[in-house]
């Protein structure tokens, strides 16, 4: 009996000396990726043009076109269908946990979340979010290493979600160690199943920070389907409030 507990003593302590030491990695992930979010342009308000082309093999190109504005840290976000016509005025709008979706021909809003699809492509609505305050509150994080990612020597953070929010169970994200920037991300379902991987090729430096302007989203589930995602027309003027209301995408058409 006496070696039975003591074994368990063992284990018991064993599991508080790696609690420890995972605490120790979690906070340098995280510290990690933050600092990935600081070089990043986008703080405070900020608008830009998503153009998004979609191919999937046996079809042609697709290409569809948002309008985003986003409240960086206050979790607050309106996106707007341009492109195609047809679907011009579909929208979301984001209020604290709220995601609503907007069909502007039945004029309703339906409650929506962060894992939805923009229209066809491979691009999730939270996709489109830049808000540096969601790693810690969705996230605890798995895993921290080092690898070469082509020409760069890189930190791989592997994150697990812990609330509905993420689109993705798992996520993998390959940052730079030199300057800290995302090139690379991998999605995983709960079963471990490779789902998407995210190239982010080109990143161009503003007086802002740095703006990551073409994204390339491949869906591992069809060889051969990806989305891409090229910014423009990015502005940081200060952004009405009523910017992020209901009112607003009801007043578009």
């Amino acid at each position: 009996m006496k070696k039975i507990l003591l074994i368990f003593a063992t284990l018991f302590l064993s599991t508080l000396s790696f609690a420890e030491a995972s605490k120790e990695i979690s906070e340098k992930a995280f510290k990690i990726i933050e600092d990935a979010d600081n070089q990043l342009a986008y703080k405070g308000d900020y608008s830009c043009t998503a153009s998004i082309i979609i191919e999937k093999p046996g079809k042609p190109k697709e290409n569809l076109q948002y309008k985003m504005f986003e409240r960086i840290g206050k979790d607050s976000f309106t996106i707007v269908q341009l492109f195609p016509e047809a679907d011009k005025g579909n929208g979301y709008l984001r209020e604290g946990d709220n995601i609503w979706a907007y069909d502007p021909i039945g004029r309703k809003f339906s409650h929506s979340s962060l894992k939805e699809a923009l229209g066809d492509s491979d691009l999730k609505v939270d996709d489109m979010s830049n808000d540096d305050q969601k790693w810690r509150k969705n996230y605890k994080v798995e895993d921290l290493r080092e690898e070469a990612l082509g020409k760069y020597e890189v930190y791989v953070i592997t994150l697990i979600a812990i609330t509905n929010g993420p689109a993705y169970e798992k996520s993998e994200y390959y940052i730079r160690k030199d300057i800290p920037l995302v090139l690379k991300r991998t999605d995983f379902s709960a079963s471990g199943r490779l789902m998407r991987t995210t190239l982010i090729p080109k990143y161009t430096k503003t007086d802002k920070g740095y703006i990551g302007y073409h994204t390339i989203v491949r869906d591992e589930l069809n060889p051969g389907e990806q989305t891409q995602q090229i910014i423009s027309d990015l502005t940081f003027d200060t952004l009405p409030d009523k910017i992020f209301t209901k009112a607003y995408l009801e007043g578009l058409n």
